[in-house]
């Protein structure tokens, strides 16, 4: 049974679903595979992809720092719901998981997407050794996924 504390998780396993979907199928837009390989594109649209990464560690900002604290329920339904749209973001920035360390970082920004659809509201009934467990697991691909986010941007630009 899906509840109102339960929509983004569903809005977000259906953009992952169709994510995979077309990346299985190989359904693609050819406008947005060819402006995916224009320089200018690929700077912008990955600009907007770091900084909805960026973004999603104010959630820790409004948790751990005290004078944030009244706006983290309200920071953590804002990062919900972006974690839902996170493989829209993904495929606006590109259809293809890449290749080495990018199929690598692709992996684990998709499991980690995954992941934190299993929210606190779906996981609330398991014990607290599960969902700090969960937590800990969530936080660590975040932090890995930034690092190899950041990593790639420096290949980017140090590259061109």
């Amino acid at each position: 049974m899906v509840i109102s504390s339960h929509k983004s998780t569903l809005f977000g396993l259906v953009l992952l679903g169709i994510y995979f979907l077309q990346f299985f199928l190989k359904l693609e837009w050819n406008w947005l595979f060819h402006l995916q390989q224009e320089e200018m594109y690929k700077r912008w649209s990955g600009l907007a992809l770091a900084l909805f990464i960026a973004f999603q560690w104010v959630l820790t900002l409004t948790r751990t720092i005290k004078k944030f604290r009244k706006y983290a329920v309200s920071m953590q339904n804002v990062h919900k719901w972006l974690g839902a749209l996170s493989p829209l973001f993904f495929y606006i920035h590109s259809i293809t998981l890449g290749y080495g360390y990018l199929l690598l970082l692709s992996y684990l920004f998709f499991a980690n997407t995954l992941l934190g659809y299993f929210n606190l509201d779906i996981i609330k009934n398991s014990s607290d050794a599960f969902f700090k467990g969960w937590m800990i697991t969530h936080v660590a691909l975040s932090i890995v996924v930034t690092i190899l986010m950041l990593f790639h941007i420096t290949m980017v630009f140090y590259y061109k």
